[in-house]
């Protein structure tokens, strides 16, 4: 039985998402209508004033020293998010501090901070209409606020695709979690979601069937493509510290006008195409995304997508590239690239030193694109082709934090992934 206490608050619930003008069916969902307002809830998450953004994080770093006096901290790592909460004994006593620590576009997503605790109990997942009480499905798809945590280790094989309610954080420390052999999660047409802790991996394409998305609703999903995290027009979304690998598409999706993402200290391993953000060369409502992908690994047996981006503005910061069979960064669409400090070490392949990739767009066009690097560390013959223009006004609307010294990602990444967290001591 879940141990379940859940407060009355107000929720901004964006059902007004799903307003009708025109139907989107999507491959991996529920055919739904989709208003102007949908776009303009995705606007509205974009930042307006990302230089402010980094004046905001580097105060965030340069007060470090504070918070550790308030008994927040006893150590420091020179990861901003990390340094915020992981050094204190009695994190599990504070378990929503982790909402005041995002960094990046996605820096605002509360997830269930304001919410009660939700505690899974049961790793089952038999009825994706019906879910039982101490599933995680049944925590996801509440309407209130909700900080689900995990009462002991467990490996959930869902039947269908876990969609999530708005203002929801999933937080797998102090349990070993695993989201695997499966469908995975999907964040669609939400706001203010945290996916902290988890090791996401064998996702499979699931679909054609009924899947309940709240309470009171549920309906039919067409086949999804099997992809670890879909966030499909989605905003304040910030996925942090998880284990994601092998996955039948995508590890993590970004598509359909979401916007506001911040992706940070995951470990990405033995996967083909990692990381998208943007739908189609078509899809132009992607102009508006912004997306901040910070201190992750993208470690063995990755080969391609770290990200692939199109249209929108993309900052890319104090990540490690250890492993690449193809490329790391690829895009289409004249998006805004602003790699900043990261550290590239191509393989060994002669033909497969370039960190970038324009994918299938002819010099002449991709030369007015704003692709720049800026204080990265290129090593073992890794090189990255700049274009655009290289002044800084011109990467404003991609820059969303203040980047450290490349010499610094080692030591900033080395905890990427899933936690082994334990009660009563630091994480």
């Amino acid at each position: 039985m879940a141990v379940r206490s859940l407060r009355c608050s107000s929720l901004l619930v964006l059902g007004l998402w799903v307003l009708l003008t025109g139907a989107i069916a999507r491959s991996g969902g529920e055919t739904v209508s989709v208003s102007s307002a949908a776009g303009k809830e995705a606007v509205a998450g974009a930042v307006d004033d990302p230089e402010l953004v980094a004046s905001e994080v580097h105060m965030m770093i340069k007060n470090s020293t504070a918070r550790r006096a308030l008994g927040y901290l006893s150590c420091s790592t020179g990861n901003p998010i990390d340094d915020c909460w992981r050094c204190d004994p009695d994190w599990h006593l504070n378990r929503k501090r982790l909402a005041d620590c995002g960094i990046g576009f996605g820096r605002n997503a509360i997830g269930g901070r304001d919410g009660s605790f939700y505690v899974v109990t049961d790793s089952g997942d038999d009825d994706p209409v019906n879910p039982r009480p101490g599933t995680l499905r049944y925590a996801v798809i509440q309407e209130e606020p909700l900080w689900i945590v995990f009462k002991h280790s467990m490996v959930i094989t869902l039947e269908q695709e876990l969609i999530m309610n708005s203002f929801k954080t999933i937080d797998g420390r102090g349990a070993n979690v695993h989201v695997a052999n499966g469908a995975c999660i999907t964040i669609q047409f939400v706001t203010n979601i945290i996916i902290h802790g988890l090791h996401i991996h064998d996702c499979k394409p699931t679909g054609n069937a009924m899947v309940r998305s709240s309470p009171s609703h549920y309906g039919w999903r067409t086949m999804a493509d099997g992809d670890g995290v879909s966030i499909f027009g989605a905003s304040h979304i910030w996925v942090d510290h998880n284990s994601l690998s092998n996955c039948a598409d995508g590890l993590i999706d970004a598509i359909m006008g979401s916007t506001a993402i911040t992706i940070s200290n995951n470990y990405f391993t033995n996967h083909n195409e990692v990381i998208l953000l943007g739908h189609s060369d078509s899809y132009v409502r992607d102009k508006t995304m912004q997306a901040t992908i910070a201190y992750n690994h993208f470690g063995e047996g990755l080969i391609q997508r770290m990200p692939r981006c199109r249209h929108g503005y993309f900052h890319v910061v104090n990540n490690d590239y250890t492993h690449w069979e193809m490329y790391a960064i690829g895009g289409s669409a004249d998006p805004t690239i602003n790699s900043q400090g990261n550290r590239y070490l191509a393989p060994t392949n002669p033909f497969a030193k370039e960190v970038t990739k324009r994918v299938d767009t002819d010099s002449s066009v991709w030369k007015s694109w704003n692709w720049r690097s800026d204080g990265d560390l290129l090593l073992n013959g890794a090189y990255f082709t700049t274009s655009g223009r290289e002044n800084s006004g011109s990467y404003a609307k991609a820059s969303s934090l203040g980047a450290k010294s490349s010499s610094m990602v080692g030591s900033i990444t080395s905890d990427a992934g899933a936690l082994r967290c334990r009660k009563g001591s630091q994480c």
